[in-house]
């Protein structure tokens, strides 16, 4: 069925035995965006959220959820990880914060999922601290930035705003 690795021949989904590939050194990189109100983003950079310290609680929860990543989604592997990094940046233009992750690994299969969870859930994790403050924020253009190792080689994504 069109090449799909997680289709079997029936149209049954299936995780892909990664047995007989090579161990590399691997790593990826995604993004994210939480577009909010000016007075949101001071409030969140001066640290005067009820909640608490949203980068730090934030990054911490990006961290976590790429390590659970494969209880979160069905068909990806279990992976030992031997990095995450996770980063939180104001952007006065949005105005609102830019969420980046850093995931590495040396194995059979890539960490481009680990990235894109730790990504959505820092993202998700920065709108539950302030909500109250701010409804309506956005959370936008997640995606994979860059990665590289494996069979495939490296992808490197255009520019986005």
């Amino acid at each position: 069925m069109s090449g799909l690795t997680h289709i079997g021949e029936t149209g049954e989904a299936r995780m892909v035995d990664v047995s007989a590939k090579a161990s590399t050194a691997r790593e990826a990189v995604a993004e994210g965006l939480v577009v909010m109100e000016p007075a949101t983003l001071a409030m969140i950079l001066d640290g005067n959220a009820k909640k608490g310290d949203v980068l730090g609680t934030a990054r911490i929860a990006g961290i976590m959820a790429a390590k659970r990543t494969h209880e979160l989604i069905p068909l990806c592997h279990p992976l030992a990880l031997s990095a995450v990094a996770v980063e939180l940046e104001p952007e006065g233009e949005l105005p609102g914060l830019r969420v980046r992750a850093t995931v590495r690994t040396t194995g059979q299969t890539g960490v481009e999922m680990e990235a894109l969870t730790a990504v959505s859930v820092a993202c998700l994790t920065v709108y539950d601290m302030v909500k109250a403050a701010d409804r309506g924020m956005r959370i936008e253009a997640i995606r994979l930035v860059r990665k590289s190792g494996g069979k495939s080689g490296t992808y490197a994504a255009g520019a986005v705003r």
